[in-house]
């Protein structure tokens, strides 16, 4: 029986959800949806597809078995409390919340029910580059890591995204995938500021740098403002040889006296399969398989390192980050 899907928020994330679950997911059906702008619900919905104009009734629906909440930020700690205390499992866009005590609390209540059932939307685990990153380190073909090179350019930034907000909503993307990739936690965190670019005078270039407890240095540039596209790069650095992400198309272009690749102009393509993977192994998960993704627990890491990053940003010092032990109840859920 296919698993029935309620989204809240049909904004773009929310929008993308919708059409991969549709072309690309077996055993799925969306049901119903929900936006605060009923137009663009209605432009999501599909025929028999059930319109809601309250994301609690939508998660309350007996005929949804599963949530996906694309809904602005500061909805995402409440709908997701709501989805736990109703036993049904939730794909949340990141941040899993706006505070540190939401998203603990968050990770109090899936550990109280006893099952695992939310999944935060840090879709880059499911790309096929940082898997084998991944899985370069478990397996120890190169060595120790030692170094781990990010890269985080947009082509032009929103107005209101502030230089906290881009550690906020953007490095938080790497923040989740060193720890994955690296398989640890990091223990401290410093922020060093570029001048600002002519093109965003408001908003400064950042430089991020993690350590992990075991020595191994995360750098992380983040540039919302590079003009020419959608830029992610990675490298690896191990004792005896490196790793790097290969984002280009399978066609080059000449052109106009140039020769290269085409830059993709937003995450949604530059990152599809990875949104394809995170739904379809989401779906397994829910039909008796293990949650591939990240945890409650790794959303909560996430939003702390990201908050002392923001520290280390006002105060120019080198902060700690001490996310404390994982609860037991993560490693027997996977």
């Amino acid at each position: 029986m296919a698993v029935r899907f309620g989204l809240v928020g049909c904004g773009i994330m929310g929008a993308d959800h919708a059409r991969i679950l549709r072309s690309d997911i077996a055993g799925a059906e969306l049901v119903a949806v929900h936006d605060k702008d009923r137009g663009r619900a209605e432009r999501v919905a599909a025929d028999g597809c059930k319109i809601h104009a309250d994301p609690g009734q939508l998660i309350a629906d007996p005929a949804v078995d599963a949530v996906i909440i694309a809904s602005p930020d500061a909805t995402h700690a409440p709908l997701t409390r709501a989805a736990i205390a109703l036993g049904k499992p939730v794909l949340c866009e990141k941040p899993m919340a706006t505070s540190l005590d939401e998203a603990r609390g968050i990770v109090d209540a899936e550990v109280a029910g006893g099952r695992q059932l939310v999944q935060v939307g840090f879709m880059r685990r499911f790309d096929p580059g940082y898997r084998a990153m991944r899985a370069a380190v478990t397996a120890g073909t190169l060595g120790n890591p030692l170094f781990l090179h990010c890269i985080h350019r947009n082509a032009v930034g929103p107005d209101y995204v502030t230089s906290d907000l881009v550690l906020a909503n953007s490095c938080v993307h790497e923040i989740d995938i060193s720890r994955f990739v690296l398989g640890e936690d990091h223990a401290r965190v410093r922020v060093v500021r570029a001048r600002p670019s002519r093109k965003a005078p408001n908003r400064q270039p950042l430089m991020m740098i993690l350590e992990t407890a075991s020595g191994v240095v995360v750098s992380v540039e983040a540039f919302l403002d590079a003009q020419y596209g959608y830029d992610v790069q990675g490298e690896l650095v191990c004792e005896e040889g490196t790793l790097s992400l290969d984002p280009h198309p399978p066609t080059r272009r000449r052109l106009t006296g140039l020769d290269g690749h085409a830059v993709e102009g937003d995450w949604v393509g530059r990152f599809a399969e990875a949104y394809r993977c995170q739904l379809r192994d989401f779906v397994v998960a829910l039909n008796g398989g293990r949650f591939q993704g990240s945890s409650a627990w790794d959303g909560y890491v996430a939003s702390l390192t990201a908050e002392a990053a923001l520290k280390a940003l006002k105060s120019g010092d080198t902060v700690p980050v001490t996310p404390g032990d994982r609860p037991a109840f993560y490693d027997a859920a996977g």
